[in-house]
């Protein structure tokens, strides 16, 4: 469970994060000669799962000083943190400091840095510099943590729109239509991070996106500032790599064997195979069975809480809850009891109009019917449960034939 949890926290933070013990206050004085220059800062992803969409921050400096405004701090030492981040209450902090201190961690890891410098007015980079200031005050730096809609990247977005008069244009192309394709795309190379997002995040991460609704990834933020204007000029005035980076600091695929879909090849002839032993044979492996339906109902806890308690963005509706629920522990435990029939044979018969019902809805129909875009791998998973409910009937039944005979 320590595990499941850790995995959770995981797939639930996008990589805009720094922790609590690389904080520093530095907030200049204001002085009203100097001239000041407002930048970008878009961090490439790393290695880690928690890089994977990359990181970005605002940079501000003049003559006299040089900062950098980060919206990705977070204390991991605050008083529950493990069961509030599940839960939600996902706080985070905005903080100012020194710009020497902001890139050690990215040169270490590896990972590119941008830096696109605004075509802002003075009076407008002075508002954006005092926003930020009085943003991050003690009584003020704490925000509640979104990672599609409030995060490292749309921030510091929200407040250089705030910060000026004029109307920015952003190009009206959409880099991808739904946040979780945008999640897929930089997720790529890693399938099992992906494959926990898509079974635990529901159906409000498949609506159709509005043209700046794609910017929560830095990467994608970057690109759309590149192509937009400010009064009919460019807003990048210039951009500058501070950082080469590597190639491409992220791991390379991984193995096919070793993906999700191939686990769930696996468990799908595991559980014909369980059939067709018992049908030809007369081998029951409950093992297989209770193993089966104790991850299901494990992950069932999980998925849960998510949906009924969890102030997480996405995580209800989530029709995957008709199959990963508490009560698949039913027949991992009844499965090595007799006793148990009846609940047994009315969790199979709930399981196999639930694995067509599912089959037929997200599968067939799709969306936008559907509304919610299933993992690949989620199907033989789920079509695994179809023999091993076919079983436990098949097994029950033929136990109550052998009673009718005796009584003959």
């Amino acid at each position: 469970m320590t595990r499941l949890l850790r995995i959770l926290i995981v797939i639930i933070y996008l990589s805009c994060s720094v922790t609590a013990q690389e904080r520093t206050d530095s907030v200049f004085p204001l002085d009203g000669e100097e001239d000041l220059t407002v930048s970008i800062l878009t961090c490439d992803p790393g290695p880690d799962v928690y890089e994977l969409c990359g990181h970005a921050a605002i940079r501000i400096r003049s003559e006299k000083m040089d900062s950098v405004w980060n919206y990705g701090i977070f204390d991991f030492t605050s008083p529950n943190f493990i069961y509030r981040f599940c839960k939600g209450e996902t706080d985070y902090m905005v903080y100012g400091y020194r710009f020497e201190r902001f890139m050690p961690p990215y040169v270490r890891r590896g990972s590119r840095v941008t830096e696109q410098v605004l075509n802002l007015s003075q009076e407008e980079a002075k508002k954006l510099r005092e926003l930020l200031q009085i943003e991050s005050l003690p009584e003020n730096r704490v925000y509640r943590y979104n990672y599609v809609r409030d995060n490292c990247a749309t921030r510091p977005w929200k407040r250089v729109t705030q910060s000026t008069g004029r109307e920015i244009a952003l190009p009206d192309t959409l880099f991808f239509p739904t946040f979780r394709s945008e999640m897929r795309h930089f997720h790529r190379n890693y399938p099992w991070y992906q494959f926990g997002i898509d079974l635990v995040l529901g159906s409000g991460l498949d609506y159709p996106l509005a043209k700046d609704e794609d910017t929560f990834a830095p990467p994608v933020l970057q690109a759309k500032l590149a192509q937009a204007f400010i009064g009919g000029e460019p807003l990048v005035s210039q951009t500058n790599i501070l950082f080469p980076g590597y190639v491409d600091p992220t791991l390379p695929p991984t193995p096919w064997y070793l993906t999700p879909m191939a686990v769930g090849i696996v468990m799908l002839l595991l559980s014909l195979g369980t059939l067709f032993a018992y049908m030809s044979k007369g081998i029951l492996l409950k093992w297989w069975i209770s193993l089966y339906f104790l991850v299901a109902g494990i992950a069932g806890c999980i998925v849960t809480f998510l949906v009924f308690f969890s102030e997480h963005e996405a995580t209800s509706p989530n029709l995957l809850l008709l199959w990963l629920n508490p009560l698949q522990l039913i027949v991992a435990v009844g499965i090595w009891f007799k006793s148990w029939r009846l609940p047994l044979n009315a969790m199979a018969f709930y399981n196999i109009l639930m694995a067509l019902g599912l089959t037929i809805f997200l599968g067939v129909i799709g969306s936008p019917v559907a509304l919610q875009d299933v993992n690949s791998a989620v199907w033989p998973m789920l079509w695994s449960i179809l023999p091993l409910s076919d079983a436990i009937l098949f097994i029950n039944g033929i136990l109550k034939l052998k009673q009718k005979k005796r009584k003959k």
